[in-house]
């Protein structure tokens, strides 16, 4: 498959879980859906991702932080309705496990 068509669609799918974040976060009328949102795509960006890899690189440890932060962003809104964190502070910090997983995505530094 096209490498830049895997990319939007991950791309796609980040999005989409963010927005499903938000959604679930805020609280609003449709919780439900912006769960059920949230986990399409998380399997969403983990298949998409495995796809352009074809085979982990077992030398390689970016891939299995990435998958530790993606771990802790499918988690996220159990802090949040639970009462562990605050909605805010759990938003900030899904943030910044993102930007986290683009620079592993990127650079890939070990």
């Amino acid at each position: 498959m096209d490498p830049l068509l895997l990319k939007t669609l991950h791309l796609a799918g980040v999005f989409a879980l963010f927005a499903s974040l938000g959604a679930t976060m805020l609280g609003g009328s449709q919780k439900k859906a912006a769960s059920a949102l949230h986990g399409i795509s998380l399997i969403f960006i983990l298949l998409i991702g495995f796809a352009m890899l074809k085979k982990p690189p077992m030398d390689q440890y970016w891939w299995m932080a990435k998958l530790g932060i993606w771990l802790f962003i499918g988690a996220a809104p159990v802090l949040s309705k639970k009462k562990i964190l605050h909605p805010v502070i759990v938003l900030t910090l899904c943030l910044v496990a993102a930007v986290g997983a683009a620079y592993l995505g990127i650079y890939k530094p070990f």
